[in-house]
């Protein structure tokens, strides 16, 4: 039987049946696919993504899509097992395989979550708070983050050809954007796979997600000036489409995440025997076998002290004479092979380049016999660790990418060196320092920030929890400077926010709370015969307010509340140390009037708000001296649907932005409540 021809996903249908490229399995040779003939129309399948997907995706809101993608990351969790068996074609190990897998649908998942928590149930995001333009508080300005009504074009590498489609289409597809996503032709197998999954599950609307086997062709050059485009590989690759003309001509946004010759330093505090010693060692050996060295994030640069260089050798060369290599089906085998025989060549060519003039430490000499059956044809490498004692003069070091298991020992005299040798990497996607004396982390970073896009610093309190030098994690920013590619991928909401465009809005604060979706102070507000808290969440609208009774504090206040919270500062009680200070008087708690203030508004039958979880930005203003008299204005400040979870009742999460003023209209205290809030019941909902 004749391996797959694999298909592309275009314009909603799946093209492909002619065979062209044969891809092989890593492992043995074998051929496991074939990429397809036939031309695709990418101008269809763009028109498709604007005509139809993206339609479809802005009629829903981030708490909406966010909710799509984690019922999706749940649909292709339970399908794990069918991804797996194909990723072993790639010469990956089943840890190795976790990281794409497990990796990419953990990422859908947390994108899922913090869209739930921290994104309106709206398609504006407002970039607050509004600052007054004007003297009299009519005229304001904020900024608010939009969808770019765009397509999102994703070129991604071979060497996580799941983790690193889910994580760029997550962000992506949480902001509205439609995606048309490129793999590299080496793995594609593995990316249509998971998309073929995608499509299938009908979670997503049509075209939410297309699939480019092959070629891109002319994609680039009909972009228009809404699109963006995201790259995961080489830099030199990164530099040549960065500069595609109808990119620079359009300003299309071009995020670049590129191989980087990242680092790890050893401080000179470390000696043999300590912990940090022994994570050094295990954090490089992790790194050159791990996926078989082919992850952008590897360590190919660990700096050394010169007077430590022998025994961390010596360790390393330990362990990895240890590693059993081979094909991963094999019980025992902790490092696979290689992506592709094109792969292994390019390895071997540039590690030739590495080791002129260098020592091999550990290589193909010591032992290397990879196991299984077939695996002569597989594109296994060997482990390879190589010492340079001039890195200061030794520019290939920090230039030759040897794209596999392969890292170069280099040493330093003092501190400094080791931080100039790390610069010398032109920009990084992460470095480590392991060390143990926080004066040395503090300088470490400081000089290395400007040069890398993460640094992990590596002790032994942090190594029980440590994710490891080379994982990017959701809410984090993946990418870095220089070298790099200059761009960000992962990063949380940020990630998000760069596929949303940024736009500063000036108007009134009714108009701006309009706008937003979230009441701007000013702004006009709705009185109602019903207190706010006796709404349930479908009933209360954004700008819904109650203008509090008043409340005059007294003296026996301020004694009864020092007595129940235990606070007897001076400054409420001491009448002689008070009248030295700014204000001149004693003073009545913050947080008395804090309460107070809750006293005035709070509805206290039980109804449909079912819990206050927090404040946000409170500040005391002004103080509250014995005799002034206190109001509180509550507003609905804005709403999150988060729809109908079967874990909880139906509930929606209310802002309250509160005002307390004293007898002169002064503003004493300013925050914002969170509310859970209660949805009308069904059978109530059903009758109305």
């Amino acid at each position: 039987m004749s391996p797959p021809v694999l298909q592309s996903l275009i314009a909603g249908r799946w093209v492909g049946s002619s065979a062209a490229r044969g891809l092989h399995s890593a492992v043995n040779g074998r051929l496991v696919a074939q990429t397809h003939a036939e031309e695709l129309d990418f101008g269809e399948g763009l028109d498709f993504a604007r005509r139809q997907a993206l339609p479809s995706l802005l009629a829903l809101d981030y708490q909406q899509r966010a909710a799509m993608l984690k019922a999706l990351a749940a649909y292709l969790m339970e399908r794990k097992e069918e991804l797996y068996a194909i990723s072993a074609h790639t010469g990956a190990t089943r840890a190795d395989s976790w990281i794409d897998v497990e990796g990419g649908i953990g990422t859908l998942f947390a994108y899922a979550s913090m869209g739930r928590r921290e994104l309106p149930s709206s398609n504006v995001v407002h970039e607050g708070p509004a600052t007054p333009l004007g003297k009299q508080g009519q005229f304001m300005g904020t900024h608010v983050l939009v969808p770019r009504r765009g397509v999102a074009v994703h070129i991604n590498a071979f060497n996580f050809p799941m983790w690193g489609m889910l994580e760029k289409f997550a962000p992506s597809f949480v902001a509205g954007m439609p995606c048309i996503v490129k793999p590299a032709t080496a793995t594609s197998y593995v990316a249509q796979a998971c998309v073929r999954m995608i499509e299938d599950s009908g979670l997503l609307p049509a075209g939410a997600l297309q699939l480019i086997i092959g070629s891109s062709g002319d994609l680039l050059d009909r972009l228009l000036e809404t699109d963006v485009v995201t790259f995961t590989g080489s830099a030199d690759t990164a530099a040549q489409l960065r500069v595609n003309p109808n990119l620079v001509r359009r300003s299309i946004p071009f995020n670049a995440e590129a191989d980087s010759l990242n680092c790890a330093i050893l401080a000179p505090d470390v000696q043999p025997g300590e912990p940090e010693f022994d994570l050094f060692v295990k954090e490089v050996f992790r790194e050159m076998s791990a996926k078989a060295g082919q992850k952008c994030t590897a360590i190919r640069r660990a700096i050394v002290p010169a007077s430590q260089v022998d025994a961390v050798a010596a360790a390393l060369r330990e362990r990895l004479a240890k590693v059993k290599i081979g094909d991963p089906a094999v019980e025992g085998v902790r490092m696979g092979a290689l992506a592709s025989k094109d792969q292994q060549r390019d390895v071997a060519e540039r590690l030739a380049q590495l080791a002129r003039g260098n020592e091999i430490v550990f290589g193909e000499r010591d032992g290397f016999a990879p196991v299984g059956e077939g695996v002569g044809d597989g594109a296994f490498f060997a482990p390879t660790l190589l010492l340079c004692r001039d890195a200061m003069h030794n520019e290939a070091v920090h230039n030759v990418e040897a794209f596999g298991p392969v890292s170069t020992l280099m040493t330093y005299h003092d501190f400094d060196e080791a931080l100039a040798l790390a610069a010398k990497g032109r920009g990084s996607l992460v470095g480590s320092v392991v060390t143990h004396t926080p004066a040395l982390a503090a300088q470490a970073v400081l000089h290395a920030a400007a040069f890398h896009g993460r640094l992990l610093v590596l002790d032994r309190e942090a190594a029980a929890e440590s994710t490891g030098h080379g994982s990017p994690l959701p809410m984090l920013k993946h990418g870095g400077p220089g070298r790099a590619g200059g761009g960000e991928e992962l990063g949380g909401i940020r990630a998000v926010k760069h596929y949303l465009q940024r736009c500063a809005v000036q108007g009134s604060p009714t108009m701006l709370t309009a706008i937003t979706g979230e009441y701007v102070r000013g702004g006009a507000v709705r009185e109602d015969v019903v207190h706010p808290f006796r709404k349930y969440f479908e009933e209360i609208q954004v700008g819904d307010s109650l203008l509090t009774h008043r409340r005059t504090v007294s003296e026996a206040d301020i004694v009864n509340f020092g007595g129940i919270s235990g606070d007897y500062f001076y400054m409420h009680f001491d009448e002689v140390a008070a009248k030295d200070t700014q204000f001149g008087k004693r003073i009545a708690h913050g947080y008395f009037v804090l309460s107070a203030a809750a006293g005035l508004f709070v509805s206290p039958a039980p109804g449909p708000v079912l819990a206050n979880y927090g404040l946000d930005t409170l500040r005391f203003v002004n103080p509250v001296a014995i005799g002034d008299t206190i109001q509180a204005r509550l507003t609905c400040k804005r709403r999150i649907d988060r729809g109908n979870r079967p874990d909880q009742p139906p509930q929606g999460v209310v802002a309250w932005d509160v005002q307390v003023t004293n007898q002169h209209g002064e503003l004493v205290a300013s925050y914002d409540i969170l509310t859970l809030v209660a949805k009308r019941p069904e059978a109530e909902a059903a009758q109305a």
